[in-house]
């Protein structure tokens, strides 16, 4: 049933609506064509009854006034079934589609009655014939509205069980949405939740001897780099691998750059995008306070003021110190 070409409930809803006067025009019709087909029966039945001798010309030759009212009698019944069965098919586009079996054998026999109707030379016994024909034809089309109706009837249970599946995926996508809503505001949670911590920070300046080992100073001019120390933890964070991202501001407000500390930028979470100074991987284990300490040089060297570090995890700033460093004796 599901490959017929009869109209769903969808296509009988698109297509032209059939206005209460336009089944009034066809009504009256159809009744005119009654009345007409009445009134040929019963001249038939009286020009075969009449007396001889009586009546116009056509009295005198009674087979042939017998057969033309039959054959008028004929058409008209004939153009009851068309309307008759357009009045199915002129509401159900789609049976214009491929024809069915039953379709095929209306037109065949539409056809034959056809012939038999527009030949003038047709003989009672043809038009006994295309009165059978026209019954079975009136019989096919009370099968095709049936067909129709049956049809009619599962597609509007289909689109009844559509609405429904519909309305039921809706609520399905709303709370999908929310689902969604709710697991990316969980996760963003986790995510900043996750974010390490830096307490303790400590920036000692030192200068570099010629054995190798390091020695504190104050004074700008020998200062040869600055040892960055702070401990890091979290209790959500996973243990694996984490990249710190550090900013050292020299004091004229300039970012230090060093190739060899891998400086680059980075996109912040509140800050918008950053230069940085070095990226210092840590390997961290859940739940432990861990200790980071990493040296910072200045290629162009170091001078008095202060400088300001600033450390980045996740996108966040997670600690910051400032160091002052003097102006010597010479300079």
């Amino acid at each position: 049933m599901a490959n017929t070409n009869y109209p769903s409930a969808s296509s009988q809803q698109t297509g032209a609506p059939r206005t209460p006067g336009n089944n009034t025009g066809r009504n009256v019709l159809i009744g005119l064509l009654v009345a007409a087909l009445l009134g040929t029966w019963g001249y038939i039945l009286w020009s075969k009854n009449a007396p001889s001798g009586t009546g116009t010309t056509a009295s005198t030759n009674p087979e042939v006034a017998t057969a033309m009212s039959e054959s008028d009698s004929l058409r008209q019944m004939f153009n009851l079934a068309e309307m008759r069965l357009d009045s199915i098919t002129g509401a159900n586009n789609n049976l214009q589609g491929e024809k069915t079996t039953l379709q095929k054998e209306i037109d065949d026999r539409k056809a034959e009655i056809t012939k038999i109707l527009n030949d003038k030379k047709a003989t009672a016994g043809d038009l006994q014939k295309a009165r059978h024909l026209i019954g079975e034809l009136n019989g096919q089309i009370g099968k095709l509205e049936a067909q129709v109706t049956q049809l009619r009837g599962e597609n509007q249970e289909l689109t009844a069980r559509n609405t429904h599946l519909s309305q039921e995926k809706d609520v399905l996508n709303q709370n999908l949405d929310t689902r969604t809503k709710e697991n990316d505001a969980l996760a963003s949670t986790v995510d900043v939740g996750s974010t390490l911590a830096a307490s303790g920070m400590s920036i000692t300046p030192l200068k570099e001897k010629r054995n190798g080992k390091e020695k504190q100073t104050n004074f700008a001019r020998k200062v040869d780099l600055l040892r960055v120390a702070f401990n890091v933890e979290n209790r959500i964070t996973t243990s694996g691998p984490a990249d710190l991202y550090v900013i050292v501001t020299d004091p004229k407000g300039t970012v230090v750059q060093n190739t060899q500390l891998s400086s680059g930028s980075m996109t912040t979470r509140q800050d918008g995008d950053r230069n940085f100074t070095a990226k210092v991987p840590v390997e961290y284990e859940q739940g432990t306070r861990k200790g980071v300490a990493f040296p910072i040089q200045n290629p162009d060297g170091f001078v008095p003021g202060d400088y300001k570090i600033e450390v980045y995890h996740n996108g966040f700033k997670i600690g910051e110190g400032i160091r002052s460093l003097r102006k010597g004796i010479f300079g």
